[in-house]
């Protein structure tokens, strides 16, 4: 397989969301001249037959896939096979497409809730399959499941270059602070803020507060998608036979203490309120990053940092 070069065209898919932004500022950053994007209207990845026209005719060298139908608890269980179905469809597309096409080199980014709901932690690549999934985000992780075996049946089968790295709870710029559909940390900054603003005197938590969670910063992901993407390729194989990484920081927090650090940052004098009779979700999902470290890279951002940089953009540009 060539190496990678700075004019190698890459093509981002998802380059608008919170994952793809962050990962196209850091090719950009650092010196790739070629990097190829495309809108919904542009390229449906829904779409067979489009996407497969759309990855021959570009002479792609590298796809890395950070577009996906995601969302938090309430978003998972209400609409369970939106979830499943269209991240089969456009996993398939681009990974099937860009093996069609004669692309070497894929990076499928996945999640944290591939692994079981009760897995030793923190939680090993080695994991996976060995226990039944959370019922809450099952759908998804369902789907994330068959991305990392397409990846990996086609590395087995055809030799390809095609890696799964499996992110932790994302957070940063250009998250989705849509109370209804969004994740534990952007809903947090929001409903700190609007409480600030409101006068109001409480935030109200789901569940007990006790469940940890580790959160990785979006620009610090696309950093280390970047740093893999530039290692050798059997390095990288040395290292994780199976092409499956893990990414994250190696630390969590309680929900409790992760909306006590938002309410510091934000500065909203408020009490926080735990409604018990809503649902946890998995009690714990540590990400054991053993991989990534010997892989040479560890993550960069403080979580008040990244919290306060997301805090920013929201304020900017939502609130």
């Amino acid at each position: 397989m060539e190496s990678l070069q700075q004019d190698t065209p890459i093509f981002v898919a998802g380059h608008r969301g919170l994952v793809g932004s962050a990962i196209v500022a850091r090719l950009e950053a650092g010196g790739y001249t070629h990097i190829i994007t495309r809108t919904r209207s542009e390229l449906d990845l829904r779409d067979q037959a489009q996407v497969a026209d759309f990855l021959s005719s570009e002479n792609i060298g590298v796809v890395i896939i950070a577009a996906a139908k995601v969302g938090g608890i309430l978003a998972n269980s209400t609409a369970p096979a939106d979830f499943i179905g269209e991240n089969l469809i456009i996993q398939h597309n681009l990974i099937d497409g860009a093996h069609r096409a004669g692309i070497g080199r894929v990076l499928f980014l996945g999640s944290s809730c591939i692994y079981p709901k009760l897995a030793p932690q923190p939680l090993k690549e080695e994991y996976l399959l060995t226990g039944p999934l959370e019922p809450t985000n099952e759908w998804y992780a369902v789907a994330k499941i068959a991305g990392i075996k397409m990846c990996e049946a086609y590395r087995k089968q055809h030799g390809r270059a095609y890696f799964s790295l499996m992110p932790t709870n994302l957070y940063g710029p250009r998250d989705n602070f849509d109370l209804q559909t969004s994740h534990v940390l952007p809903a947090l900054i929001r409903k700190f803020h609007e409480a600030k603003e409101n006068g109001s005197r409480e935030v109200v938590l789901w569940g007990s507060g006790t469940p940890r969670r580790e959160f990785l910063y979006n620009a610090d992901l696309a950093d280390a998608v970047v740093h893999i993407m530039e290692l050798p390729v059997d390095h990288v194989f040395s290292v994780a036979p199976d092409g499956l990484i893990n990414v994250g920081v190696g630390e969590d927090v309680t929900i409790r203490e992760l909306a006590e650090t938002v309410r510091t940052v934000v500065g909203a004098d408020v009490e926080i309120v735990l409604d018990t009779t809503k649902p946890d979700g998995t009690p714990r999902k540590l990400m054991d990053v053993g991989r990534l470290h010997a892989l040479g890279w560890h993550h960069k951002t403080d979580l008040s940092e990244g919290i306060a940089a997301a805090y920013a953009w929201y304020r900017e540009h939502l609130a």
